[in-house]
């Protein structure tokens, strides 16, 4: 059924305001551009209304959307599609539909598609469970330069799973990934230098690492990087960065990060931890940056 056009851009304008008169614009060019037919218009339409921008957020609307794309071979398109029906989100929960959109949209080298066929082999999603078959997308993923496909290859090297243990290979694979400031992978890698895993331990290397992940907001790194501070492990000892790492990974729901912040806490002035506090205020009010 066709969608009105008159009618969207009544719900866009009531939802916008006078203040959204830039994002309608935009709507409005995509939207135009959708009903004659092209197909990055109506992805972009799709993306605009699964993620609420500029638009109330309407799953249903968003695959309809990337359904019509899809349909003209847009390789984008076809991997948003799949995920909607892996999640059940505006369409029916049907991983084999959801498959087929992956398979289409990896055919055409399209990297996220491949890295989800990974996840769906690795959970068993519609396909037998098989850590060889997501190493297998991964790896193709990964070739191509994809962060997430690059970081899950190494955790995969590092465990042992699916592939015989190798943290060399491992450490290749995050640093690949650490590099395109992939914040997990940047964790990972200062866990390599923490333990001299294939590298050799060096606890300033890890700290940067540990750093460049926790200034992304990353509450692994930021509890680890308290631990640091505690230990003077590469890093100049401070109760008080310690308190602010671990409250900051706290917050984030790190459970570790709240048990080192208690520890501190009993070794700390009312002074040091007013300090503390306040810096932990402000790296929140910098988005972690520089703190």
């Amino acid at each position: 059924m066709k969608i009105s056009t008159a009618i969207i851009c009544l719900t866009v304008a009531v939802f916008l305001g006078s203040a959204g008169s830039s994002s309608g614009a935009s709507f409005q060019k995509a939207l135009e551009a959708a009903e004659r037919g092209a197909p990055r218009a109506q992805f972009k339409l799709g993306v605009m209304y699964e993620m609420g921008q500029g638009v109330l957020q309407d799953y249903e609307t968003a695959a309809k959307w990337y359904g019509r794309a899809a349909k003209q071979g847009l390789a984008e398109a076809q991997d948003n599609l799949g995920f909607l029906y892996t999640h059940g989100h505006g369409v029916p929960w049907d991983r084999q539909t959801a498959l087929k959109w992956y398979r289409l949209a990896a055919a055409q080298e399209y990297a996220e598609a491949q890295y989800n066929l990974g996840v769906m082999h690795l959970k068993g999603r519609g396909v037998p469970q098989s850590d060889e078959a997501a190493i297998k997308w991964w790896r193709i993923a990964a070739e191509q330069g994809y962060a997430r496909a690059e970081f899950d290859l190494g955790a995969m090297y590092e465990k042992g799973r699916g592939v015989n243990r190798d943290y060399e290979t491992a450490v290749k694979w995050y640093r690949r990934a650490a590099e395109q400031a992939y914040a997990a992978a940047q964790f990972s890698l200062g866990w390599m230098y923490r333990k001299g895993k294939s590298v050799e331990r060096d606890d300033k290397i890890a700290v940067m690492w540990y750093r460049l992940s926790a200034e992304q907001g990353y509450a692994k790194a930021q509890y680890n990087l308290g631990v640091m501070y505690f230990t003077g492990s590469g890093v100049e000892k401070s109760k008080i960065f310690t308190y602010m790492w671990a409250s900051l990974a706290a917050l984030k729901g790190n459970k570790y990060g709240g048990e080192v912040q208690h520890h501190v806490t009993k070794q700390m002035s009312r002074a040091d931890i007013s300090s503390a506090q306040k810096l932990a205020r402000e790296c929140i009010r910098k988005k972690y940056k520089g703190c």
